[in-house]
């Protein structure tokens, strides 16, 4: 088995990509001759239309790229896991990039800390192109903060480096849920295991284009009250239970009078129903 595999989602962000993939293969990590053959890149192209394939090929490294028609980020990150032979697991979304040590310095804690599943960093915020400061309730935490993962999602894929084996443990990526599919992860990984958070700011998270998930959805909390449901088949507290509960019921409302103001009545009351 190779030692680590690295997963690039991708979808008409050719605009983007290039530097993407430029700042996996300058991680320090992959210059020391112990490890120069002992990892992988994939790029796992979601269908796309501009010249993404042509991107990929202008590399002349060890890219793999495999291309599936449209099917979502969900099902492009699980054709990867399948695809991929690495002991450790490392996603990259193609519209952020990586710091040149963030893999050196995660491999290093993963393998001074063998009981830790993962380990995930701070982030560098970018909004159209100018430097913003993560608001309060996105501060990171190490432990077991299966609560902190309820309001919102405090899991960055780009961030995250995973054992492969915990996959097999808590599940893959959920394809039914077309965004939220992070929240939907951080909770099943957060219920049965800590999170460990290196505090150093490792990637560089850009966001603002009009493509991204969040602008794509009206209405987030659909999928998020969507993924809390399915919190409710696991083995929870009685603590755990009442607060998925209340924050499924928080989530409700805002999705109720934001429906209210649209004039869609139905909607409303699916939700104001659950």
């Amino acid at each position: 088995m190779l030692r680590l595999s690295v997963i690039i989602p991708t979808y008409n962000r050719a605009v983007f990509l290039s530097e993407a993939i430029q700042s996996v293969l300058d991680q320090d990590y992959f210059q020391t001759g112990a490890v120069h053959i002992d990892w992988e890149l994939l790029v796992i192209d979601d269908g796309s239309t501009d010249h993404t394939r042509e991107i990929v090929k202008s590399f002349k490294n060890r890219i793999q790229y495999h291309f599936q028609e449209n099917k979502g980020v969900s099902a492009a990150r699980n054709l990867g896991l399948r695809l991929s032979q690495g002991e450790f697991v490392a996603f990259l979304d193609s519209d952020d990039l990586w710091r040149q040590n963030k893999i050196s310095l995660q491999m290093r804690y993963l393998t001074a800390h063998p009981e830790a599943m993962m380990c995930c960093t701070e982030e560098i915020w970018i909004r159209n192109g100018v430097r913003v400061n993560p608001k309060q309730k996105h501060r990171k935490y190490s432990g077991w903060v299966f609560e902190k993962f309820l309001p919102l999602c405090l899991l960055s894929l780009s961030s995250a480096l995973f054992r492969r084996r915990l996959f097999d443990e808590i599940g893959v990526f959920d394809e039914e849920l077309p965004a939220c599919e992070d929240y939907d992860l951080g909770i099943r990984l957060s219920h049965k295991y800590p999170v460990h958070f290196l505090p150093e700011p490792l990637i560089v998270k850009r966001g603002g284009h009009q493509d991204q998930l969040s602008q794509k959805y009206w209405g987030m909390d659909r999928f998020r009250i969507a993924a809390l449901e399915k919190a409710l088949g696991m083995e929870l507290s009685n603590s755990q239970e009442k607060l998925v509960k209340q924050e499924m019921a928080k989530k409700c409302r805002i999705l109720i009078n934001g429906f209210k103001k649209r004039n869609k009545k139905e909607e409303a009351a699916v939700f104001r129903q659950l």
